[in-house]
């Protein structure tokens, strides 16, 4: 099964549906469909009471190896026996051409462009329609009225390296995370949580704006080659992920072990001529003092640090496409009031 399922994947020359990539087959407790490349649905024979309805995607951008290798592993793990299948699961590789090239995107950010009236002819355009398209089919297979728990897993790998290496990012939703989702997250190893402040349109935020997931982006870590990812520190992450396609309980740790941050601006490229002025192996969370120039823009002009409060910068980027995101600036905040049972 993932054999197969790599292979059509990383075989497909095109982003779209192929008809006669469609196999199923049996895995310990179940089956699987390979729906199109990049696309894999599991099915137990019999389900979990109360399991959750998931979906987990990697390879959005196609030089983040670490978490395909992650999820080669809890495949390999389930062929293999080491846990049956007991819940629906959707499984993604996001951008099969970009892994091939080992590049971020080909043509555009794929990760920009889940939105359900997005335009566009790229085959990064195309292949987000689909995605947007094969999961909410899957949801409304397995949850048709909305009663069971939904939740879609995205997992990276930042660009640079980071202060908390391991850290999710909570898109901007109208409803809440639920409690046990912060403290299964802090039982996976998750070190950090950054929550948006509006709209992003990413992969996870789709899922959680359109069809009333909890979605998460997940960085596990830095972008490297494939072979050269350490997953040992991906173990806990690998157990939460072997759970949810088992339908049992994961370990649960205090949300307060995780630090806690919010979105409060953000850096945007608005011409050719912008320049990050800070150096380019500066660390995700690195804090910045009021008054400190941080970016400079032709069009925008100078941006400074507001004069009220330091702020750190994540996802610091200057190469991105003119009138995309070059960062964003965050400040700590506590730890959600979690109800004590």
């Amino acid at each position: 099964m993932l054999d197969a399922w790599l292979d059509i994947t990383l075989d497909s020359e095109t982003f779209d549906s192929e008809p006669n990539a469609s196999q199923r087959g049996r895995v310990p407790g179940g089956r699987y469909h390979i729906i199109a490349p990049g696309v894999l649905e599991l099915v137990p024979d019999r389900r979990v009471s109360d399991s959750t309805v998931s979906v987990i995607s990697a390879g959005i951008h196609g030089d983040e190896t670490a978490p395909i290798e992650l999820l080669g592993d809890v495949l390999a793990r389930l062929e293999a026996g080491l846990y049956p299948l007991g819940a629906p699961v959707l499984l993604i590789l996001g951008n099969p051409p970009a892994i091939k090239q080992a590049t971020r995107y080909v043509d555009t950010n794929l990760n920009r462009l889940f939105k359900r009236d997005v335009s566009g002819n790229s085959d990064e355009h195309r292949r987000a329609r689909l995605l947007m398209q094969e999961v909410e089919a899957f949801f409304d297979r397995h949850d048709p009225e909305r009663n069971r728990p939904r939740l879609h897993y995205d997992l990276h790998t930042a660009i640079r390296t980071s202060r908390y290496p391991r850290f999710a990012v909570e898109p901007f939703a109208a409803a809440p995370t639920l409690a046990e989702q912060w403290q299964l997250l802090a039982g996976a190893g998750i070190q950090a949580v950054l929550s948006q402040h509006t709209h992003s349109w990413t992969f996870s935020h789709f899922s959680r704006h359109y069809l009333g997931a909890q979605g998460f982006t997940l960085e596990l870590g830095q972008v490297a080659p494939f072979g050269a990812n350490d997953l040992a520190p991906l173990v806990p992450m690998r157990k939460l992920l072997e759970a949810l396609l088992a339908g049992r309980p994961a370990r649960q740790t205090p949300a307060e072990s995780m630090a806690f941050f919010t979105v409060v601006d953000e850096l945007i490229r608005e011409s050719s001529q912008f320049e990050l002025c800070f150096p380019d192996d500066t660390a995700n969370f690195t804090a910045f003092a009021p008054g400190t120039v941080l970016a400079r823009d032709a069009k925008a002009g100078v941006y400074r640090v507001p004069d009220n409060t330091p702020l750190c910068v994540v996802f610091p980027n200057a190469r991105v496409e003119t009138g995309a995101r070059a960062a964003l600036l965050v400040h700590p905040v506590a730890p959600p009031a979690i109800p004590q049972p």
